[in-house]
């Protein structure tokens, strides 16, 4: 890996209580970069206090909008690629996790992960496969990638982690297909995590107000249970 795809960096935001007890980070879709997530911190500093938000550029410039970054290529021709670009792409996630909660002297289980699209992709695979289990994962507007596009089972031996995890998705997607909601969700649960979901009616590839909010009081929920 070359040295522009070995460190990750993004905007962020402070914790509105002053001191970071938890971190919050936001993986941006395709053709986008962390700018494109990182003002949900805002609307979320009220719930979560504690938090440090952090939305980290992609690791590679975008093949089709070179302006924007992403976490991996998309090839419609071959199958097998998405499932070959998030396991390309894992290590340096896993890095950058490791090194900014050490950064803030948080443990891994002070972590929750929120994407969007090919950032739900990412933030699934990486979620699963910590040592520590995030403390929740929220994904928007995403599918969980498999080996063989659906092989689940295959996946059972290197699936180490099983945290709360909350996926929502608008009826009218045009990017990445409504049905992936529940495909999504029956592959966590062969994988043994029944997630919370929400199917957002009237929306494309996008978040609403009412995804936003549940986003929101989903990881107040995972934090405050940590806490007891």
């Amino acid at each position: 890996m070359d040295a522009e795809r070995s460190r990750l960096d993004g905007p962020s935001i402070p914790p509105l209580s002053g001191t970071t007890r938890q971190l919050v980070v936001f993986l941006h879709g395709y053709g986008a970069d962390g700018n494109d997530l990182i003002d949900i911190g805002y609307a979320w500093r009220a719930l979560l206090p504690d938090a440090t938000f952090i939305s980290p550029d992609a690791p590679e410039p975008c093949a089709e909008m070179p302006i924007g970054r992403q976490w991996f290529a998309i090839d419609r021709s071959n199958p097998a690629a998405r499932w070959n670009g998030v396991t390309s792409a894992a290590p340096v996630l896993h890095r950058f996790l490791d090194d900014t909660l050490q950064r803030h002297q948080l443990p891994p289980t002070a972590l929750a992960l929120v994407g969007f699209s090919q950032g739900t992709m990412m933030a699934l695979h990486v979620g699963l496969r910590r040592s520590t289990p995030p403390l929740a994962i929220v994904g928007y507007s995403g599918r969980l990638t498999a080996p063989n596009q659906t092989d689940f089972a295959a996946m059972q031996a290197e699936v180490t982690s099983r945290p709360p995890a909350l996926l929502i998705h608008g009826d009218m997607d045009e990017v990445v297909p409504p049905a992936s909601l529940e495909f999504s969700a029956t592959g966590l649960k062969t994988l043994g995590i029944t997630p919370e979901t929400h199917m957002s009616h009237g929306i494309g590839h996008g978040i609403d107000e009412e995804g936003l909010r549940l986003g929101g009081q989903f990881l107040a929920r995972a934090f405050a249970a940590a806490r007891e």
